[in-house]
């Protein structure tokens, strides 16, 4: 059996939807990476009643570890160390030295606002300074030491506790990682592999019949975990296994390629995203955009990787028929002729993209995102693509589902892989 995990996010923030959780994603990741299998992610409120049952709830189900994050500050709703000291029947005490760190921590606040009340930044470090007896000490990235809390009789989970800004949770998780306490719990991990496959151009049923068909060919399925979801309009693929059933995968792997030669475009979990940058800067080409109803989002994917100064030139976003006259040089006589969702006008704006930018490959995307502006000869999802400069010009419409932030950002995927087989030739 492999080592079980559970992680408590807890804070009213999260639970209510003000704040979204990009603790527990990041955790079960790195848990991922451990050799661990995570069982659940729990999201709490700032209640002790409430944090107490997930605990209890995790240890009945007889996992090995729980990660918590968030309620380690000073205020008086901050309650995790002391709500997991109850649990793990270990007696709250003040760590003088870790109250003396995190004095020195907090000092310049003093300096910069000198309104500040003494007493109160000494009651508040104290507070944070009050731990598990017998806890290991996780020192502060910002002011909030983490925590390694054993169960006091060897019976149960060990509970790491760790802040709730990412910013101080991420680089805590190697200190605690760093720590026997947690290193001891790990020794009993096992090691998984896993793999991604992702495909484009297929509905997730073909999956499902792929995964009958393999079962039915004598691939011991039940001896991957193997997981499918639909996700920014591509299908993934991930498969979780243990070194001994690499054979059981690659004969899976081996019918995921043969029925879907056309469609699957990773095999390695690049995304999209990542191929491309990679064909630009083989290539030496640059990019440009020009952008009507996804109003820059292309352009933002194509710039949120390292380096993408080496190939990206700029992007023209023209929302109304005016500017896309104006600015991407679209005629008044095509607009008029064929209206501003049409191929003419993608083609002009790749033109527009490539020839204002200096760039070797212009991108363009005009489109209805809804949930207004339809009509019965263009409907809301229908986009229309571009991209000219590459191997060959490659003009598309496709007609999206979903509501208006869905059609938006699957535009930017289906321009992505335009622009793969442009770059490609494939």
């Amino acid at each position: 059996m492999s080592l079980r995990a559970g992680i408590v996010v807890t804070g009213t923030e999260v639970l209510s939807g003000r704040v979204s959780d990009r603790n527990g994603p990041w955790l079960a990741e790195r848990l991922a990476e451990e050799g661990v299998d995570l069982a659940c992610i729990t999201i709490v409120g700032d209640r002790p009643q409430d944090m107490r049952d997930a605990l209890e709830s995790m240890s009945a189900r007889g996992l090995d570890l729980v990660l918590t994050s968030g309620g380690l500050g000073p205020t008086a709703d901050d309650l995790t160390a002391e709500v997991v000291g109850r649990f793990q029947g270990r007696p709250m005490v003040l760590d003088e030295a870790l109250s003396g760190r995190i004095a020195k921590i907090v000092a310049p606040l003093l300096k910069r606002w000198p309104n500040l009340d003494p007493a109160a930044i000494e009651q508040a470090n104290r507070k944070q300074a009050t731990i598990p007896e017998g806890a290991t000490i996780l020192e502060p990235v910002g002011t909030a030491p983490g925590l390694v809390v054993p169960p006091s009789n060897g019976s149960g989970p060990t509970v790491v506790v760790l802040p709730g800004p990412p910013r101080e949770l991420q680089p805590m998780w190697g200190h605690a990682l760093a720590t026997e306490a947690l290193a001891g719990t790990l020794r009993a991990a096992t090691t998984y592999e896993q793999r991604t496959l992702r495909l484009f151009g297929i509905p997730e049923s073909e999956i499902a019949e792929t995964l009958r068909i393999a079962e039915s060919a004598g691939v011991e399925l039940d001896r991957l975990e193997v997981t499918t979801c639909l996700k920014r309009g591509e299908v993934e693929v991930v498969t979780r296994f243990e070194p001994p059933q690499a054979d059981v995968y690659a004969s899976f792997e081996a019918i995921v390629r043969e029925r879907h030669a056309d469609t699957l475009f990773s095999d390695d979990g690049s995304t999209v995203d990542e191929q491309v940058a990679g064909l630009l800067r083989t290539s030496g080409r640059t990019v440009a955009t020009a952008e009507s109803c996804t109003g820059g989002m292309l352009a933002a994917r194509l710039t949120d990787l390292p380096g993408s100064s080496e190939y990206f030139l700029g992007s023209i976003v023209a929302y109304a028929d005016e500017v896309k006259e104006s600015l991407a040089g679209v005629p008044r006589a095509t607009l008029e002729a064929h209206g501003a969702v049409s191929a003419e006008v993608a083609e002009a704006l790749a033109d527009a993209a490539r020839e204002r930018a200096g760039a070797d490959v212009g991108v363009g995307i005009t489109g209805v995102a809804g949930p207004g502006g339809g009509s019965e000869e263009k409907p809301v999802g229908l986009v229309w693509l571009s991209v000219r400069g590459g191997a060959e010009p490659i003009t598309r419409s496709v007609n999206l589902p979903g509501g208006r932030s869905d059609i938006r950002d699957r535009a930017g995927t289906v321009a992505m892989h335009l622009l793969r087989r442009a770059l490609s030739g494939a």
